[in-house]
């Protein structure tokens, strides 16, 4: 009896291996079989790998880049390659983020063109190559006349790079010359190599703008503005060839760059120079201009560190020239510039007759080094050899002179205010000036019912007397030509 028990366990023992066993391959089948399955699905949806396309770009793989020689340009300094540029800039700004790619060691010849929004965010211009304006005299609709590039329209723009864009402008600066004869002369009008309008938050970042017709990076109607380490250039015989020039922009900040607009040392007759200042001084430019050029309409501005000259220095002005307008500016802070060079330093300028204000300005920690008038107010501007005189100026107040120091070649300070409208509020604060060794035929100071107060050592002594005491009634004369400014 034990022993059928036992013959009956044994049995049921090796039927649950059996079983066990059967079940274990069953299953192993089973898996090889969906791997096999799974295979088979790849190879019908794709057939042999080495055919397949290749895979699109992961979407944070970086932003999307729009070279313009996939567009068509043939960089060869010949053929016109503003189509394609007009193309890349068209795709790119329907992408957030897009980049239009100027690639490097490339040039391409661009005719007069408009570059607008609005467009997605974040769109860049990546100027690594060379963008040339057409080197001769372009006579196409008047309104290309007025700018080679134009942005306009813009808002989270940036222009970055180390590139070069490059105005070609002898043959309009040839055109200017006096000598010409009137026959050959062509329009007056000459383009602004960079022009923005109607645009907001924008840099413009490393890039050199070279050989402007005329201005070479311009801002109106702007807002939120950035330039920094830019580098921009003219030579000596480029008339009216601003670096930076703002009208009607707020909110800018430049620093960082080295701005040069041709500059003659010849002691002969200035560009544009009030006829009383050439007569006190007896000398004159007729290339170039100002580094930076502030007109009207402005406000909340810093420019800081910058190396300018040669040049005309760094401006405010002229203001008033329309009298219907009133001309202001306000809030402007300009630190931490080196000058050498420069026909003028620190100078607001403005027309006689005009109406409008000049005020919270400072001129701070400039080192001047051979410059003709480190610091100049002159409310007598004119750009021709005879103005008219009037009565009336745009009015002048809360401007600030503090740490100009190094070396003049004609007079150290020049202030010039209206007989009509004093100049009120303005400091004089630790202004150390000595003549240049190089140069001859000093001026003295020139000092004109201009009214604030001195501090700090004063070099030359006479400067003390430059700014006098002033009274109510001399406040009221000024304030009453502010006009419609605030």
């Amino acid at each position: 009896m034990k022993r059928a028990k036992a013959s009956s366990l044994l049995l049921f023992l090796v039927l649950c291996l059996v079983i066990l066993a059967a079940f274990s391959t069953i299953e192993a089948r089973k898996h090889h079989g969906k791997k096999i399955k799974i295979h088979k699905n790849k190879r019908s949806r794709h057939g042999d790998a080495s055919l397949a396309p290749a895979p699109s770009p992961l979407p944070n793989s970086g932003p999307p880049v729009f070279n313009i020689l996939s567009f068509g340009a043939r960089a060869n300094r010949v053929s016109d390659d503003s189509k394609a540029l007009l193309k890349a800039w068209k795709s790119a700004c329907k992408v957030t983020g897009g980049i239009v790619e100027i690639p490097v060691g490339l040039e391409f010849l661009i005719k007069p063109l408009t570059l607008q929004g609005p467009c997605r965010p974040n769109l860049v211009l990546q100027i690594d190559g060379t963008l040339l304006a057409p080197s001769k005299i372009w006579s196409s609709p008047k309104s290309s006349l007025y700018q080679w590039m134009n942005f306009k329209w813009l808002q989270n723009f940036t222009i970055k790079g180390a590139g070069t864009v490059d105005g070609q402008g002898s043959n309009w600066w040839a055109s200017s010359q006096p000598n010409q004869k009137k026959a050959k002369r062509i329009s007056d009008i000459k383009p602004t190599a960079m022009r923005f309008y109607k645009s907001y938050d924008i840099k413009v970042n490393d890039i050199s703008i070279i050989n402007s017709p005329l201005c070479h990076l311009k801002f109106d109607d702007s807002k939120r503005v950035k330039v920094k380490n830019v580098t921009i250039s003219a030579p000596e015989n480029s008339p009216n060839t601003d670096g930076i020039h703002l009208q009607n922009s707020q909110d800018v900040e430049i620093l960082h760059s080295d701005i040069g607009t041709g500059l003659s040392l010849s002691l002969s007759v200035p560009f544009s120079i009030s006829p009383i200042l050439a007569l006190i001084l007896g000398f004159s430019l007729e290339t170039g201009d100002d580094c930076v050029s502030i007109q009207t309409g402005c406000s909340n501005i810093h420019v800081h560190h910058i190396n300018c000259g040669p040049g005309h220095g760094i401006s405010i002005g002229g203001l008033g020239k329309d009298k219907r307008v009133a001309a202001c500016v306000s809030n402007v802070l300009v630190e931490n510039i080196a000058m050498r060079g420069t026909l003028y330093g620190a100078r607001i300028k403005t027309w006689q007759g005009g109406q409008g204000s000049v005020k919270n300005v400072t001129f701070s920690d400039i080192q001047a080094t051979d410059v003709k008038v480190p610091i100049m107010i002159d409310q007598y501007y004119c750009d021709k050899n005879v103005c008219k005189n009037q009565t009336g100026a745009v009015s002048i107040s809360g401007v600030r002179f503090d740490g100009i120091r190094g070396t003049y070649t004609a007079q150290p300070i020049h202030l010039a205010c209206s007989s009509s409208v004093p100049c009120i509020d303005v400091e004089l604060v630790g202004v150390e000036l000595e003549p240049s060794a190089r140069y001859g035929g000093f001026q003295a100071a020139m000092c004109w019912n201009s009214y604030g107060k001195t501090s700090g050592r004063l070099a030359p002594a006479c400067m003390d007397d430059c700014v006098r005491s002033g009274s109510d009634v001399v406040r009221r004369i000024s304030r009453s030509r502010e006009g419609r400014c605030w």
